[in-house]
């Protein structure tokens, strides 16, 4: 409750958002409760459907992760991977410093099995009105073709679970369309996506795809994937700057998808933007619902589990 910029009070309206729909999961408040009891109060929370977790220090999002960790224990980050490890919650959630999330999810939350690395992914908007899934954005700048394959099974098994996508096709992103182009990373990879009997390959995709609907599940190392991400969230900045009233445009406000799950690991684990507010600590509660109760992380490993 208190990660990102606007913290506790626009994680607070969220949470009452979130109440407020239909059939909602207990939840399990960590932060200061000095600061979230009259907040609380003020927006009338019916405390039966909320479990208050005391932690009285903060990590900062300027602050180095894995020495703030150390030092703070009774952080709200700190505390709350030691309530996911301990299975007394079923999903973590923060807006907090993303570094904290990352060290504290690979020290705390055991990879599912068989699993390279983890990677982390990024919904994009689709002319057609549909939304691509593209991995990884950040989490692995350097990459294996074998850490790729598994992207690629990873993002088809959430692309069906959580986007409702049949039969997701899958593409690498490189630059150029024929089967030998890009570095030798992506030639590595091409034979293995190809011969990937769990994913629909449909080959290589370029940037000019990216947005198109020529592919679903869109593939690539962590250093591409965060300049194509940060470029997309550009996008809207500018459209609202340039009073630009545009339904497509506005698809990629951030707050509509609200936060970005680690794929790999045996929990969710959901990492906000520090900018969040109440639309994207609402979506963040309603994604990390639908991974709980779809099982999301039980597929995942089913998908890579060694052969």
């Amino acid at each position: 409750m208190m990660g990102g910029d606007y913290a506790p009070a626009e994680a607070i309206k969220g949470v009452k958002s979130y109440l407020e729909t239909s059939s909602p999961l207990p939840l399990c408040l960590v932060g200061d409760e000095k600061q979230l009891n009259p907040l609380l109060e003020a927006h009338q929370i019916n405390p039966a459907l909320v479990q208050l977790q005391h932690a009285e220090e903060v990590i900062g999002m300027h602050e180095h992760p894995t020495k703030a960790l150390k030092e703070k224990p009774n952080s709200s980050i700190a505390k709350g991977f030691a309530l996911l490890a301990k299975n007394k919650i079923d999903a973590f959630i923060s807006a907090g410093n993303t570094g904290a999330m990352l060290v504290g999810t690979h020290f705390s939350i055991k990879p599912l099995e068989g699993l390279l690395r983890p990677t982390i992914s990024t919904l994009i908007p689709k002319r057609n009105g549909q939304t691509g899934l593209l991995l990884d954005v950040g989490l692995n700048a350097d990459c294996k073709p074998e850490q790729l394959n598994q992207f690629a099974m990873m993002g088809t098994v959430y692309a069906k679970e959580i986007l409702g996508i049949d039969n997701p096709r899958t593409g690498l992103i490189n630059v150029g369309e024929e089967e030998g182009k890009g570095n030798q990373l992506a030639q590595a990879t091409y034979p293995l996506l190809k011969a990937n009997e769990q994913i629909n390959f449909i080959g290589n995709i370029e940037g000019r795809d990216i947005l198109d609907e020529k592919a679903d599940v869109m593939v690539c190392d962590g250093f591409t994937g965060n300049i194509i991400l940060k470029m997309a969230e550009s996008i809207y900045d500018i459209a609202r700057s340039e009073k630009i009233n545009n339904a497509y445009f506005d698809r990629f406000n951030f707050e509509d998808y609200g936060g970005t799950p680690i794929l790999g690991i045996a929990k969710p684990v959901i990492i906000g933007h520090g900018i969040s507010g109440e639309k994207a600590f609402l979506n963040m509660l309603k994604l990390a619902e639908k991974m709980i109760r779809k099982d999301v992380m039980a597929t995942l490993q089913k998908a890579i589990q060694p052969q």
